[in-house]
């Protein structure tokens, strides 16, 4: 796999993406003043994705070799921008909406938690300029906090 990502101009503000994997994807800008049509994702919604799915998809492979039966599983990122240029992100919220049969909460909650502090690459590297809080609302209770690691 390569490991250069690639954007080459279409038209107005639109853009053909080309991920190191090889896939495909179109960008575009909602600022139709600027020459955008939002006719495709703005990239730096793409960081609220790659958080999404970087972390979901550790989390239900956790679970799965936890032998955990999930019925539904989604992961829902809202955040805060800075209201001056960049309007860089300063926060995110994770949270995971897990649903299943007879679910340990003890084994959801560490598989999270393997996520955030271990395997997520994404969160990893947001966490440097912005705060990341992570929440999981199991079997459609209250959110609660994914818990904080066991001191050693």
């Amino acid at each position: 796999m390569s490991t250069t990502a690639r954007a080459t101009w279409v038209d107005g503000l639109r853009f053909a993406a080309r991920t190191p994997s090889g896939h495909g994807l179109l960008l575009d800008s909602g600022n139709t003043e600027a020459g955008g049509t939002g006719s495709a994702p703005v990239p730096a919604e793409l960081i609220t994705i790659a958080l999404a799915g970087c972390t979901g998809m550790d989390v239900i492979s956790i679970l799965q070799k936890m032998h955990q039966v999930v019925t539904r599983f989604e992961v829902e990122v809202s955040f805060e921008r800075a209201p001056e240029h960049p309007k860089r992100y300063t926060s995110f919220t994770v949270t995971y909406h897990v649903d299943g049969t007879d679910l340990d909460p003890a084994k959801v909650d560490r598989a999270c938690l393997l996520s955030r502090d271990r395997y997520c690459s994404v969160s990893a590297n947001l966490e440097a300029s912005a705060s990341v809080k992570h929440l999981l609302v199991l079997n459609g209770a209250d959110p609660v906090p994914v818990s904080e690691p066991e001191e050693a």
